[in-house]
C-alpha cells in the first residue's frame, strides 16, 4: 500500500495537502518524509551550499496570505509572540511557527502546519524573514572551527486539522527522531508545583538575609497564605569580583544594582552562602553548614515550609566563577561572550555589556558535573530540595573552542540535570532565562521552565505583556516542561489580572511581595487555608480563536490592554485554556 505524504517539496512549491505554503522553493532545498507510523504527516527538510561555513542563511521559500504565530527570541534570554501573514512579518531567531493555511472558497477547514527548527549535530537552527517575503533557514555553530555545507534536518514540518494537537505531534515525533529530550508527559513533576510560594527576589532583591525571609514567611502566615514553597533568590551566594578568594564585604545595591547590572561582573568566589547567611563573618570551617542549614531547618519547622529552592546562575553566578586558588579545581577560565548574529540584531543586553570586556569565568565542562555536584550535595545537606538555575542562555555565547553553542550547551545540561538527580529527589529544578532551543531539545529530565520574561512590578506597560507572552510561549513550552508564569505581586494595581491568569495556568501559584505588603483577599482566592493550590493540570493556553490575534500588541485587541478595564483583561485572560482538549 502506498501512503501519499501530505506535506511535499516540488516544482518551486512547498505544499500541504495540495495547498501552497511556500512558493519560489530554491533547487537546493529538499524534504525527505518522517518514518514511522503515524508520521506521514511530517517531514524533515535539508539544504546545501556550496562551501563549509559556519553559519548559513538559506531561502527556503516565499510566504504570503497565510496566518501565523511565531515565537521568536527577542533577547538572548526569553522568546516572545509574533503575529503576521507573510514572510517579512517572522522575526530573527524564531524557534517555533504555527500557520494557518486556507481552504480554497467554499473548500473545507484551514489546515495547521507547524515548523520546528531543529538542531543537527553541532547546529542550531532558526527561521527568519527577509523583505521579499521570503522565509530564510539560518544554522549556525557558534564556533568558527566546526563547520558544514548542509542540513539534511534543519526544520521539521508536520500538518494537520486542529493547531494544537498538530504541535504536541510534531514535538513528539521530532523527540522519536532526536532521542535527545523528552516530552512533558514522560517527566516527573517537583511537588512544589501544588503549593503556594514565595520568592524573595522583588522582596529584597540582593539585600536578601536570613532575618528577611522569616520575616516574609511570619507576615504571609499570619494573614492566612501560609507559603509552602520557599525560593532563596539572588544575593545568598559568596561573590567577588577580582581574581582573589576574598568575598564581597558589601552585596547591598538591590534594586539599583539590578537596574545598572553591576552584579554582572562578580563571579562565584565558593559554594556556600555569604556572611549574611552565616552565624559568624568569619566561620570558613569546610565542614561547617553555616547558617544556611539552620534558616531551612526553620522555615520547614516554624513555618510549615515544604520546599525550599535556592537560586544560582548556570556559570555559577553571572560572571561565572573566580578562576582563584580556591575554585581551581572546577578549571574555570576567563571566557569572552559571542552573541549570535540574530540575537544581536533584535535586542543587545545590558548583561552582555559588562561580560564582553570583563569576561565570564567559565568552569570547564569536562568539570562542570563536579561543580555542580558539589555545590548540589552541599545544599542538599542543609536540607535545601531544589535550585532555580537561571541566566542558562550564556552558556550558549562561549562555545567557541568547545566543538560549539550545540555541544557546551547539552554538557552543561546533562551534567546539570545527572547533579539534580543525585541531590533533589523530587526532580528539583526550575530551568530559567533559558529560551534557546539548544536546551529545550537537550532536556530529559528537566521539568519546570520559566515561560516569560519578568514580572516587572515597577513597569505599567509590561503587565498585558507579560500574560500574553506567558500565554502563546506556553503552546511550545508546554511540550518540553510545565511552565512557569513566574512571581507577581498581590497588593498591585494589576495583582488581580496577573492573580486570574496563574488560577487558570496550570502553572505555580507565588508571590515576592515585601513583608507586610499583601492582599489577603486576593490570596485567599487562591490560596487554600493549608498552604495548597487548586492547579491546572495542564499547561494553559490561547484559545483557538485568538491562536493568530496579538492581544498585547494589536491596536483592534483595545479591550486586552485597557489600563480602565481590569474585568475585561480577566475576562480576555480567562480565554486561556487549561486542557489538552483545545478545540
Amino acid at each position: 500500500m502506498t501512503v501519499t505524504p501530505q506535506i511535499t517539496v516540488s516544482e518551486g512549491r512547498l505544499a500541504v495537502r495540495g495547498r501552497t505554503v511556500l512558493s519560489g522553493v530554491p533547487e537546493n532545498v529538499a524534504a525527505a518524509h518522517a518514518a514511522g507510523a503515524g508520521l506521514v504527516d511530517g517531514a524533515f527538510v535539508g539544504a546545501a551550499a556550496d562551501e563549509a561555513k559556519s553559519h548559513h542563511v538559506f531561502t527556503f521559500g516565499t510566504l504570503r496570505d497565510c496566518r501565523f504565530m511565531c515565537l521568536f527570541r527577542f533577547k538572548l534570554w526569553w522568546m516572545t509572540q509574533r503575529m503576521g501573514s507573510s514572510g517579512r512579518d517572522v522575526p530573527l531567531e524564531t524557534q517555533f511557527i504555527l500557520i494557518e493555511v486556507p481552504a480554497a472558497p467554499g473548500n473545507g477547514e484551514p489546515v495547521y502546519v507547524v515548523m520546528l527548527p531543529l538542531l543537527e549535530g553541532p547546529f542550531r537552527t532558526v527561521l527568519q524573514g527577509n523583505d521579499l517575503d521570503q522565509l530564510q533557514i539560518c544554522i549556525e555553530s557558534g564556533d568558527k572551527a566546526v563547520q558544514t555545507e548542509q542540513g539534511m534536518q534543519m526544520v521539521y514540518i508536520h500538518a494537520g486539522d486542529n493547531p494544537f494537537d498538530t504541535v504536541t505531534q510534531a514535538v513528539k515525533a521530532v523527540e522519536k527522531r532526536m532521542q535527545t529530550f523528552h516530552h512533558r508527559e514522560k517527566k516527573k513533576l517537583p511537588s512544589f508545583l501544588d503549593w503556594f510560594g514565595w520568592c524573595t527576589w522583588d522582596a529584597f532583591y540582593t539585600d536578601v538575609t536570613a532575618d528577611g525571609v522569616k520575616q516574609g514567611l511570619r507576615s504571609l502566615a499570619d494573614g492566612g497564605a501560609p507559603p509552602r514553597f520557599l525560593i532563596i533568590d539572588d544575593g545568598w551566594q559568596q561573590i567577588g569580583t577580582e581574581n582573589t578568594d576574598k568575598e564581597e564585604d558589601d552585596q547591598s545595591g538591590g534594586a539599583v544594582a539590578v537596574q545598572e547590572g553591576a552584579q554582572f561582573a562578580s563571579r562565584l568566589t565558593g559554594i556556600k552562602e555569604n556572611t549574611k547567611f552565616q552565624n559568624t563573618k568569619t566561620n570558613n570551617d569546610e565542614n561547617n553548614t553555616g547558617g544556611l542549614k539552620q534558616l531551612v531547618e526553620a522555615t520547614k519547622k516554624d513555618y510549615g515550609v515544604r520546599s525550599v529552592y535556592v537560586w544560582h546562575a548556570m556559570a555559577g553566578y553571572w560572571g561565572g566563577v573566580n578562576p582563584s586558588p580556591t575554585m581551581a579545581r572546577y578549571e574555570p577560565s576567563l571566557a569572552y561572550p559571542v552573541q549570535s548574529p540574530g540575537v544581536m540584531g533584535n535586542q543587545p543586553d545590558i548583561v552582555m555589556d559588562s561580560l564582553s570586556v570583563l569576561g565570564l569565568g567559565l568552569v570547564h565542562p569536562r568539570k562542570v558535573y563536579s561543580f555542580y555536584a558539589e555545590l548540589h550535595a552541599y545544599l542538599a545537606a542543609c536540607g535545601v530540595d531544589g535550585v532555580k538555575v537561571d541566566v542558562q542562555n550564556i552558556i550558549e555565547t562561549l562555545g567557541a573552542g568547545h566543538g560549539g553553542r550545540v555541544e557546551i550547551t547539552r554538557a552543561y545540561h546533562r551534567a546539570l540535570e545527572a547533579s539534580v538527580a543525585r541531590s533533589f529527589p523530587d526532580n528539583g529544578c526550575i530551568s530559567c532565562m533559558c529560551h534557546n532551543t539548544d536546551m529545550l531539545y537537550s532536556a530529559k529530565q528537566t521539568a519546570v521552565v520559566r515561560a516569560s520574561d519578568d514580572f516587572y512590578p515597577r513597569d505599567p506597560a509590561s503587565h498585558t505583556v507579560h500574560v500574553s507572552s506567558v500565554a502563546y510561549n506556553t503552546l511550545f513550552l508546554g511540550e518540553f516542561m510545565q511552565p512557569d508564569w513566574d512571581m507577581f505581586h498581590s497588593l498591585h494595581p494589576a495583582a488581580e489580572y496577573h492573580g486570574a491568569a496563574r488560577a487558570i495556568g496550570g502553572c505555580p501559584i507565588y508571590v515576592s511581595d515585601k513583608p507586610g505588603n499583601h492582599n489577603f483577599e486576593l490570596l485567599r482566592k487562591l490560596v487554600l487555608p493549608d498552604g495548597s493550590v487548586l492547579r491546572a493540570q495542564l499547561p494553559g493556553r490561547p484559545t483557538r480563536d485568538c491562536l493568530f490575534t496579538d492581544p498585547a500588541r494589536d491596536a483592534a485587541r483595545s479591550d486586552f490592554v485597557s489600563k480602565q478595564s481590569m474585568s475585561c483583561c480577566r475576562c480576555r485572560a480567562s480565554r486561556i485554556l487549561p486542557s489538552s482538549t483545545a478545540v
